[in-house]
């Protein structure tokens, strides 16, 4: 009987997973955990919440930037984010919790999406991944370090 049980969070994800399949994301951007670049296949991502925040006025010193390592309860989240021309042009995950399945499908998902927004807003001003809250907060506790770094 248990193994036919569904959490809620499966059920969300697999919804998730559904949706974003059928979006038009270039196979080289699915499943990775680095992602540069200005377009947001997500963009209209019903899961958001909604708008993303305007683009922050702040400009950073060029150059990449490790952030501190942040528990996600599941494992660390630490991001590396390269400043180009006093812009975030790259968000790359050093490490995130992927030491078992269920965090290796909910990641493979939520670290692009956070990666994107947090380019998109060029701040840590992002919204929280539903299913990845953990993943979610220690990406901008890692990103803030970072950030704080380049300014």
């Amino acid at each position: 009987m248990k193994k036919f049980f569904l959490s809620s969070v499966t059920i969300v994800l697999f919804v998730f997973y559904i949706v974003f399949q059928h979006r038009q994301t270039p196979p080289a951007l699915r499943n990775q955990p680095s992602f540069s670049g200005s377009t947001a296949p997500w963009a209209g991502n019903p899961f958001a919440g909604g708008t993303l925040p305007a683009a922050s006025n702040i400009k950073y010193k060029d150059g990449e930037y490790v952030g501190n390592s942040a528990d996600a309860y599941y494992g660390s989240v630490q991001v590396k984010t390269t400043i180009s021309g006093g812009k975030i042009t790259n968000i790359q995950f050093l490490d995130y919790p992927q030491d078992r399945d269920t965090s290796r499908m909910i990641n493979s998902q939520a670290t692009p999406a956070l990666a994107t927004e947090a380019i998109q807003a060029q701040s840590t001003q992002v919204n929280v991944v539903s299913g990845a809250t953990d993943t979610s907060q220690a990406f901008i506790q890692s990103l803030s370090s970072a950030l704080a770094q380049a300014s």
